[in-house]
């Protein structure tokens, strides 16, 4: 036999598209040639296959002229996975191992010279792609864990060298497949609403955001419970379903970082404020998700947003809409994830003292319209809730009673949600005509808001945020519909000009 292919996958992001390893032993002048867009890591993959089979005992085919093709040959190939699939190729394709026991299988690792399997990044999406095309995957030990992740229904075969995977394919030592002990389970813990004093306002709205999986901005001075009340909503959302939690760790998979500290919890992504566009959106040399893919299903916070460079607060304002990220380059293309929760806290001006009676603010107006000109109107439409935070009394902040805790709202935040499930989306999420029909305005409810988005000059992205705004306070009280009562707080929070000015 002159002629073996291997399946493996590409690590690109989260497709993992398959790449067919096509080895071809023919007489002539003796050498290894490896084509198909292969990347430096893969082109030095030759050295370790040949020492590693050598090491492991097999004949390596120095006599012969072996040809390696990484097909589809357009598509970039990168990283040591490639090593094991090589090195079986060549096996098959020599008469060492037969043909016939690579079908159904699919395979990537990297070798070391003495023949041991070291681990490889990104082996979530690989293994999840190779359960959806049906077949068997063969794993470095070191990944066995975060294969196994993807589900009982895929079969995870774990070895520490290049023999165990020859004796299992011969038939001589089958390798056992790889099952979790315990299933994966959040350890981190999560900060409670409990926490924090006063600010009703605030922690109403916070609620709001939750239940309906609205976008948020905190504006106040500085020490006032912004930050603190922006990181207890991950504490008070649903907990992901499996297919959400697999979506989550896949992302972090591609990145390098751990799984199973997290498993299940919502994100909670804090970039510094110094945060370049390809940092915010993913992108680079070798392309890897940015932070509004690593907070998918959770919750993006900005602190300090008027810090941010304006270029890359714009670059929020398609994936806010669209849910994903498309990433088209000269040399390749992405799409990542980007569901998420935009939360965001602000200062009203440099000194972050305008409109506090605690302080004077020192800004002079010029720095104010620049300071706060960083966000533009469109990227403010995206935010639904914008809600201030002002400085807390003495006689609040020193109070012995603690507010409602995180597990009190949640269970008011999934049963809302629940409602929002029979529509077929989160309020956030809902299409206009969905939307209308949800709402249910009558003649004089439609007068009435048209006259309120005339006086305040509202867009009408605007007045459809109004709308979902005022649909998931009637959810959160169990009302069949919003009344005016509902859409009157749905404006409330629609007001930042007004606080922006220290009004």
């Amino acid at each position: 036999m002159t002629l073996a292919i291997v399946t493996t996958r590409a690590g690109l992001g989260l497709e993992a598209p398959p790449v067919q390893v096509e080895v071809h032993l023919a007489n002539g002048l003796p050498g290894l040639t490896l084509v198909g867009l292969p990347e430096a890591a893969v082109k030095e993959s030759r050295e370790r296959v040949r020492s590693a089979l050598v090491n492991a005992g097999f004949d390596f085919p120095n006599t012969r002229r072996i040809t390696l093709n990484l097909a589809p040959a357009d598509l970039p190939k990168e990283g040591g996975r490639f090593d094991l699939p090589i090195a079986l190729g060549i096996l098959a394709a020599s008469g060492q191992l037969p043909v016939e026991a690579l079908e159904g299988i699919e395979c990537a690792g990297e070798l070391a010279l003495d023949g041991k399997l070291r681990g490889v990044p990104g082996v979530l999406p690989l293994a999840l792609a190779t359960k959806a095309a049906g077949n068997r995957l063969i794993i470095p030990q070191a990944c066995a864990d975060e294969a196994a992740l993807a589900g009982r229904e895929l079969t995870v075969l774990p070895a520490d060298s290049l023999w165990e995977v020859v004796a299992h394919l011969l038939d001589q030592t089958p390798i056992a497949p790889h099952r979790l002990a315990t299933p994966p389970a959040a350890s981190a813990p999560m900060a409670d609403l409990a926490d924090v004093r006063g600010q009703q306002q605030a922690r109403r709205a916070l609620e709001v955001a939750a239940a309906g999986g609205h976008n948020l901005i905190f504006a106040g001075p500085p020490g006032t419970g912004k930050t603190m009340l922006a990181s207890r909503l991950p504490g008070i959302l649903p907990p992901l379903a499996d297919d959400d939690a697999l979506e989550v760790a896949a992302v972090r998979s591609v990145c390098g970082m751990a799984l199973e500290t997290h498993w299940g919890q919502r994100p909670f992504r804090q970039p510094h404020h110094s945060a370049s566009a390809a940092a915010l959106v993913g992108g680079g040399s070798k392309p890897k998700p940015g932070e509004i893919s690593l907070a998918h299903h959770g919750v993006l916070f900005l602190d300090e947003l008027p810090e941010f460079s304006r270029h890359v607060l714009e670059v929020l304002r398609q994936p806010l809409e669209t849910g994903e990220i498309h990433l088209a380059r000269a040399s390749h293309e992405r799409r990542y994830p980007a569901s998420f929760q935009l939360v965001a806290a602000m200062n009203p001006c440099p000194c972050g003292h305008l409109g506090d009676p605690r302080s004077r603010c020192q800004c002079t107006q010029s720095q104010i319209q620049r300071y706060q000109a960083r966000l533009s109107g469109p990227l403010l439409d995206r935010i639904d809730l914008q809600v201030e935070v002002p400085a807390l009394p003495p006689e609040q902040l020193t109070a012995h009673t603690q507010g409602e805790d995180s597990a009190s709202v949640r269970r008011r935040v999934l049963a809302a949600r629940q409602r929002q499930q029979q529509r077929g989306a989160l309020n956030s999420r809902l299409s206009g005509k969905a939307l209308e029909a949800a709402c249910a305005l009558d003649d004089d409810e439609r007068a009435w808001l048209a006259g309120v988005l005339e006086k305040l000059r509202l867009s009408a992205r605007a007045y459809h945020r109004v709308l979902r705004v005022a649909l998931t306070l009637a959810d959160l009280e169990g009302a069949p519909k919003p009344v005016q009562p509902h859409f009157i707080e749905a404006i409330g929070y629609r007001q930042l000009d007004r606080m922006l000015k220290g009004g």
